[in-house]
């Protein structure tokens, strides 16, 4: 008899942490939705500013490149730089 009521106990013991945790997923993926929304409003995402960071990131990345390259010491170089 001990062994029928045991089985309904550990149902509910091992379905609360699932629905608790299936709860949790749903509030945080509705607030998922405004912040995609929220991000997309930022300032800086339009495609002037996404273009002149990527060109930016592609100048650093070429000085980092001809400072690994060269034996000399770029960071006493005047600006602007020449090859």
């Amino acid at each position: 008899m001990a062994v029928d009521r045991r089985w309904p106990v550990a149902l509910v013991r091992g379905a609360v942490p699932v629905a608790l945790g299936l709860l949790f997923w749903v509030a945080l993926a509705g607030g998922e939705q405004e912040r995609q929304q929220t991000l997309k409003a930022h300032p800086g995402a339009d495609a002037a500013s996404l273009s002149q960071r990527r060109r930016h990131n592609e100048l650093i990345m070429a000085a980092l490149r001809e400072a690994a390259e060269t034996d000399d010491n770029v960071a006493q170089r005047r600006v602007p730089w020449r090859k």
